[in-house]
């Protein structure tokens, strides 16, 4: 009787242990790599000129270096009218001084909408390659693809670049991100989910590369830091694994995703956090940041640690889950 009990305990906590990795890893079958994605014309060397640009800036492009925060701004707005779309600055005050996000759209300007986000303001005196100059780049080559491609899309495509999304900002009502979305809700914006771009371009094929904030989580995912995740909270796994399924058919760099408690230090800490707020679904796409590059928000976060080819294969994957979200 006591080993009959005793194998059913060990069962139940077998079962449960394998439920729970599953609802956190977000597992994806079946699912692997297209070649036919190989033809999407995503551009590493522009990656790394759009990338050069940002940081280039006279000074770093934080809150208060105004005129640099500018320039960086009318970049993006540049590049994306160089490709004949209109680009519109969403304007907001903060503490006396202006500040802007920069809007394109793609597709049927009536549709649902699908946000893809990536900030381009800096934390303190450093040149932010990738927190946040590879989202931001990423963000600029998906609008060229898009341009060049011109794919039949179901929904509105909004690529936007925000401002604000570092301290002392993070977390306000004064995030470009928080603007945004509160406009959406506000003017009752139909939204289908929100892509974050939030620094994709770090990756080390060093063992032990990797860190996360539990432990535990290194017996379910690599220890190793070349690849790239998919980040959500409870509750919202079916855009986790659209997202997912997408990445792992679009691009040839590992996918890895995690579904867990926004309180998990890592899960929120990104623009995708104000689109939780009014409900809408929302992923990060990250590197992992401070859990694998040891340059956040550090001065040596330079343009020549970052690994544009790999880049561009995230890109390549998001592009993949635009046109088949």
């Amino acid at each position: 009787m006591l080993k009959k009990l005793t194998r059913s305990i060990f069962l139940f906590l077998f079962v449960l242990v394998v439920t729970a990795i599953y609802a956190v890893t977000t597992p994806v079958f079946f699912t692997s790599y297209n070649e036919s994605a190989t033809a999407i014309p995503v551009s590493a060397e522009r990656l790394k000129q759009d990338v050069a640009a940002l940081v280039g800036t006279p000074k770093p492009r934080n809150y208060q270096n105004l005129a640099s925060l500018n320039a960086a701004a009318q970049y993006i707005k540049t590049e994306f009218e160089a490709l004949g779309v209109e680009a519109e600055e969403q304007k907001f005050s903060v503490g006396g001084n202006e500040y802007k996000n920069i809007i394109c759209s793609f597709g049927p300007q009536d549709a649902e909408r699908l946000i893809i986000g990536a900030h381009y303001d800096v934390c303190d005196e450093q040149d932010g390659a990738d927190d946040n100059g590879s989202g931001t780049a990423g963000l600029l080559e998906l609008a060229r693809v898009l341009k060049h491609q011109n794919p039949t899309l179901k929904y509105r495509v909004d690529l936007v670049a925000y401002t604000l999304e570092e301290p002392p900002y993070f977390r306000t009502e004064n995030m470009g991100s928080a603007v945004h979305a509160k406009s959406l809700y506000d003017n009752k914006v139909p939204v289908k989910g929100m892509i974050c771009l939030e620094m994709i371009g770090y990756f080390n094929e060093a063992k032990k590369s990797q860190e996360y904030p539990i432990g535990l989580l290194k017996l379910f995912y690599p220890t190793t830091g070349n690849y790239i995740a998919v980040v959500g909270k409870l509750g919202q796994r079916s855009i986790i694994r659209n997202v997912k399924k997408n990445m792992k058919a679009g691009c040839q760099v590992q996918v890895k995703s995690i579904s867990a408690p926004a309180s998990i230090p890592g899960i929120d800490f990104s623009d995708h956090l104000n689109y939780w707020k009014y409900g809408y679904r929302a992923v990060m796409i990250t590197d992992t940041a401070f859990y694998r590059n040891k340059n956040y928000h550090e001065k040596s976060d330079k343009a020549n640690t970052l690994d544009y080819e790999k880049m561009a294969e995230v890109v390549r994957g998001v592009y993949w889950t635009i046109v088949n979200f």
